[in-house]
């Protein structure tokens, strides 16, 4: 499968939103093209490089996702939200004139869904929290209160840690190494 890439700073998991301000013609093309064919763009952080101008250099695992909404804004620019919807790791590149960066991929298995349960109930309300003071479509997204999957993944997406380590935790299937490192963060919070 090959799908056009949209190298941020910045790791989305599966399930996640992400809003965009999109004013490069290479990635409005892209958004367009996305959207009239149905194909998903892969969002994938950026290594050594900037968000503008040449392509950068990538880490190698990203997360597919759909244009689920997009506006134009007042300022002019397309408004798109992304949402997530599975893992993929890069086979190769491709980079057209315009620096538009495509790459051939292979899906990565989601991680399943896990219920929560007494020792991850209290992670629920610290989302909560968090998402309320959020706005769309954050506030506004599709939630699964029951799922420590989901709920890790989003608070490793809010939460201030580093783009590595978010990175490390999209790369990894262990979703209690995903919980502790949500505790770390809400440790090192308190301090």
């Amino acid at each position: 499968m090959n799908i056009p890439l949209f190298p941020l700073n910045t790791v989305l998991f599966p399930g996640g939103p992400l809003p965009l301000r999109v004013f490069e013609p290479r990635y409005l093309d892209m958004v367009s093209r996305s959207m009239k064919t149905e194909t998903p763009i892969g969002v994938i952080l950026i290594k050594n490089g900037d968000e503008v101008g040449p392509a950068p250099e990538i880490y190698t695992v990203g997360t597919m996702a759909d244009v689920t909404y997009w506006h134009k804004r007042a300022d002019g620019l397309l408004g798109i939200t992304l949402t997530a919807t599975q893992r993929f790791k890069v086979k190769d590149i491709h980079v057209n004139n315009s620096q538009l960066m495509t790459a051939d991929i292979e899906v990565i298995k989601n991680l399943e869904p896990l219920n929560v349960n007494d020792d991850t109930r209290y992670f629920l309300p610290i989302l909560e929290q968090i998402l309320e003071q959020l706005g769309p479509p954050f506030k506004t997204m599709e939630r699964h209160a029951d799922d420590v999957e989901w709920i890790s993944a989003r608070l490793i997406e809010l939460l201030p840690t580093s783009l590595e380590d978010k990175q490390a935790l999209l790369e990894s299937n262990d979703i209690a190494e995903r919980l502790t490192k949500i505790e770390s963060i809400l440790k090192d919070a308190k301090h």
